[in-house]
């Protein structure tokens, strides 16, 4: 079977994949600057346009004759120079690619969800702007419906693929419901404060910030709705956490085994979920000997989150498999329809239908 054309439709963008943030960040369309973007293209010829701009990726969506405006966008006063990090996708090329993104098995994260809510963001605010019509809408609506077919039939979203997403993982298979347990947080630097964040999001009871800088201790806790102890106290609240969070800069030990032995023997069988983050390591090995103790350090998180994103990769060769029907479905429609029909659609009813994908 032939698969059908549709030379109009194009992406032209640049994303991880072929730029530094550094590059990306001087293409990034901020909001307030999308009407007046979107009406310029348009102004150039071009029938419908979408936007995408996130921190992973700018790419234009564009329906209609070549736009200079583009060039100019991308490749500056000097387009014959060309941009190697620039990508210009047309047809079916930038419809599976499109879908692919919404999916999140273009993502630096691959299965990450939130380039789907980005996605719906630009889509509805270029159709506000009634820079859209019966092509691109058909385009997004039906991406937002390959992504949702991707999620539900998929295992693509499944297991963690962060070191912090991994901690909080193992900590819900160890406790369940994570509703009851309290937190312990030695030091107060950014690898703590982000598991620490993704505990909270899980429902944490409480969250206790120690830290050699009491002060420092008091801001982290204000960011995160905890309260600060003075670092000298650590050991004795110890004895009432659920899980100690270390990531210290101290150049030796800090959680020593035979300290831990002593605190566990003031917590008989309630187990005890210990992560250290820091290199070099605040926790002696030992202390995962104990019986009640279960240690994990960066190198066996990050061992999990390895795992995890092996296992999604598996799943995205299957994910690009399922989209394929979306994307031919989508040419066969966009192919039977005369191009003046773009021009009638009713764009506020589309945006209205992408709330609910």
């Amino acid at each position: 079977m032939s698969v059908p054309t549709l030379p109009e439709l194009r992406c032209t963008g640049l994303s991880h994949h072929t730029a530094p943030v550094e590059v990306r960040e001087r293409f990034a369309v901020e909001d307030r600057h999308l009407d007046s973007r979107l009406g310029a293209l348009l102004d150039t010829g071009l029938r419908e346009a979408v936007v995408l701009s996130t921190c992973n990726r700018v790419e234009y969506y564009t329906f209609g004759p070549a736009s200079q405006m583009l060039d100019q966008v991308f490749y500056g006063k000097q387009p014959s120079e060309g941009n190697p990090a620039v990508y210009r996708l047309e047809g079916q090329d930038a419809v599976r690619h499109l879908f692919a993104v919404v999916a999140g098995l273009d993502s630096m994260v691959i299965g990450e969800t939130e380039i789907a809510g980005q996605t719906k963001k630009a889509y509805q605010h270029a159709v506000k702007a009634n820079a859209t019509g019966g092509f691109l809408n058909q385009l997004f609506q039906r991406a937002f419906a390959a992504a949702k077919a991707v999620r539900t039939h998929t295992r693509i979203t499944r297991g963690p693929v962060s070191v912090g997403a991994a901690a909080v993982d193992l900590a819900e298979k160890i406790f369940g419901h994570l509703g009851e347990r309290d937190v312990l947080i030695l030091g107060a630097g950014e690898t703590s404060e982000g598991v620490a964040r993704s505990l909270q999001s899980r429902g944490v009871r409480s969250l206790i910030v120690s830290n050699r800088s009491h002060d420092r201790a008091c801001e982290l806790a204000a960011l995160i709705g905890g309260q600060a102890l003075h670092f000298d106290d650590w050991e004795t609240a110890c004895r009432d956490c659920d899980i100690v969070i270390s990531s210290t800069a101290a150049p030796h030990w800090l959680v020593l085994e035979e300290r831990m032995r002593d605190v566990m023997r003031h917590r008989p069988h309630r187990p005890l979920f210990a992560i250290d983050l820091a290199v070099p390591r605040d926790i002696e090995p030992g202390v995962g000997d104990i019986d009640g103790v279960y240690l994990y350090d960066m190198d066996a998180l990050q061992r999990l989150a390895d795992q995890a994103l092996s296992e999604r990769r598996q799943e995205a060769a299957r994910g690009r498999d399922l989209i394929e029907k979306y994307v031919i479905a989508y040419l066969e429609w966009a192919n039977s329809r005369p191009a003046s029909a773009a021009l009638s659609s009713a764009p506020g009813l589309n945006a209205a239908s992408a709330e609910s994908v």
